[in-house]
C-alpha cells in the first residue's frame, strides 16, 4: 500500500491505493467522482480523461501513486463555482454534442485541455485534437461545433458530415 495525496478539484485528498491502482479507479471508487469514465481499459476511446497538472491525461494509463502531490481536475470540477454550466458545457447542452453521453466527459475535458492551449482552433485542428476520443453515437460533427462555440467562433458555416 501507498499514501497518495492530490489536489481533486481543489479539494485535498488523501488515500492508502496499492501500487497498481490506476488514477481512474481511485477518482471513481475512492472518491466515489463517477463522471470520469472508464470505456476500454486500454488508452484508445479517452472516456477517462481527467487533467493532471493543466495537461489532459487518460486516466486508465496513470497510476495513482504517479498523480501523488498532483492537481487532478475531473468532470465534476468543470462548472463554475455556482453550480452552472460551465462555457463548454454550455456549448456541448446548446449545439447537441452529446447522445447517450458516456464519451462527453472525455469529450469535454479534452476540450478544455485544447482551448486552454489553442483558444480560436481551426475545425481541422478540433479534429486532430479529438483524435484519441472515440463517439459511437454522434459522428462528431456536434462535438465539433460545441467546441468550436465554446471557442466564441462562428460555427453556421461549419458544414455536416
Amino acid at each position: 500500500m501507498a499514501k497518495v495525496s492530490m489536489t481533486v478539484n481543489g479539494t485535498s485528498v488523501s488515500r492508502e491505493v496499492e501500487g497498481q491502482t490506476l488514477l481512474v479507479s481511485m477518482l471513481r471508487e475512492d472518491l466515489r467522482l463517477t463522471g470520469t469514465h472508464v470505456g476500454c481499459d486500454t488508452s484508445q476511446c479517452g472516456a477517462c480523461v481527467v487533467h493532471v497538472n493543466g495537461k489532459a491525461v487518460k486516466s486508465c494509463t496513470m497510476f495513482a501513486v504517479e498523480a501523488d502531490g498532483a492537481e487532478v481536475s475531473t468532470i465534476e470540477g468543470q462548472a463554475n463555482s455556482d453550480g452552472t454550466l460551465s462555457t463548454i458545457q454550455q456549448a456541448f447542452q446548446e449545439h447537441h454534442g452529446l447522445q447517450c453521453g458516456f464519451c462527453t466527459p472525455g469529450m469535454v475535458m479534452s476540450a478544455a485541455a485544447l482551448l486552454k492551449d489553442n483558444p480560436t482552433p481551426t475545425e481541422g485542428e478540433v479534429r486532430a485534437y479529438l483524435d484519441g476520443n472515440i463517439c459511437r453515437c454522434t459522428g462528431y460533427h456536434n462535438i465539433v461545433k460545441a467546441i468550436m462555440a465554446a471557442s466564441g467562433q462562428d460555427v453556421s458555416a461549419i458544414a455536416a458530415e
